[in-house]
């Protein structure tokens, strides 16, 4: 196992900025020249849709109570007003306020 410290926790990151930069203009590249149908639409809402659930399910069973009720909160602005913005800071407002006041 390679120790991470100095230089190789540098080359680490390196690698891994470039990775994600192949990726980034390599999905560019792919999807110039593959065209947009309602087949390619549909895949693509869904994939973002399963990347949310990624991220939020262990939120949502390994978080604490803060977590919990600033997932509640996101959701019930987010099918009230139906925009991602002001269910984000209601989110947000929500984890800080409950930490700060627990």
């Amino acid at each position: 196992m390679m120790a991470t410290d100095g230089i190789n926790g540098l080359i680490v990151i390196a690698l891994m900025a470039a990775v994600s930069l192949l990726a980034r203009f390599g999905g560019v590249l792919v999807m110039a020249v593959v065209p947009i149908n309602h087949r390619v639409e549909s895949f693509i809402n869904a994939m973002s849709a399963s990347v949310l659930v990624a991220v939020l399910v262990p939120v949502a069973v390994e978080g604490d109570l803060a977590a919990r009720m600033a997932l509640l909160a996101t959701a019930m602005v987010m099918l009230v007003m139906r925009r991602p913005m002001p269910a984000i800071a209601a989110g947000i407002s929500v984890a800080a306020g409950w930490r700060y006041l627990m």
